[in-house]
């Protein structure tokens, strides 16, 4: 088993025990008690869970992720590039999805401009927003339950009404993006929702600062074999950006 799929392993077994030790690790995964502590130092620097006497804690969600107005101010510049470099990823005439997020915000600004005929599908109450404000009239929000600090909706009732679209591209924000984790989020309700997206969509577009490439969070979303294209901004690292590539995903660096 690989370090990343053992990682993996150890915060599925945390997210469903709520604790683990490095006892009952180490016998799982039949791997030292050295090793499981190593895991545990690592997932611990990424904030991905706290380290406890013998074990592990998750981290509650609401210190490891910021509300979006907050995180609408991260990267700023990066994600306006990879906005304007995706906005040209669709097509006139086009059914666009959009998951919850601040660069898929952004792209959605950029779409809104230059292009005709189009379709929106969101579970975003600031991307439908900012949409209808530019003058598009076909918007489908998902409803659902309204989940801060994304201002995502999400749960049960979003969910049944996405497996009944279809899009022709999706444009998908994430919290991370790595080659073996795929794609990544902190929150299980809101990885369920985003599945749902990526499922009705011909085309799955990855928008993503470089802060993201390489980080794993708590919830799986999809592999990254599942990603067609990933547009990223200049400050990615070329070995990272080939890791992806050779997963299969066509590359997009926005200037």
């Amino acid at each position: 088993m690989l370090a990343e799929q053992r990682r993996r392993a150890i915060l599925d077994e945390l997210e469903t025990a709520g604790g683990v030790s490095v006892s009952a690790l180490s016998e799982r995964l039949r791997v030292s008690d050295m090793t499981v502590r190593r895991d545990l130092e690592e997932l611990s620097a990424r904030n991905l869970l706290r380290k406890v006497h013998g074990g592990a804690v998750p981290i509650p969600k609401t210190a490891s992720e910021p509300h979006f107005v907050q995180k609408r101010a991260l990267n700023r510049p990066e994600k306006e590039a990879i906005a304007r470099a995706a906005a040209g990823l669709a097509g006139d005439g086009d059914t666009v999805a959009f998951s919850a997020g601040t660069t898929t915000w952004h792209v959605a600004e950029a779409l809104g401009r230059g292009h005709k005929d189009l379709t929106f599908v969101t579970n975003s109450t600031n991307i439908a927003l900012t949409l209808q404000e530019a003058g598009w009239e076909r918007i489908l929000l998902s409803g659902g339950s309204f989940r801060t600090p994304s201002d995502a909706l999400v749960g049960p009732f979003a969910d049944r009404t996405l497996r009944t679209l279809n899009a022709d591209v999706l444009f998908l924000g994430v919290h991370g993006v790595h080659p073996d984790a795929g794609l990544t989020t902190p929150n299980t309700a809101e990885a369920e929702t985003d599945r749902c997206l990526v499922e009705a969509a011909q085309r799955v577009v990855v928008v993503a600062d470089h802060s993201k490439l390489g980080v794993v969070a708590l919830a799986k979303i999809v592999p990254l074999d599942r990603v067609d294209v990933l547009v990223t901004d200049g400050g990615a690292q070329p070995a990272v950006l080939r890791e992806m590539e050779l997963a299969g995903v066509r590359v997009v660096v926005a200037d």
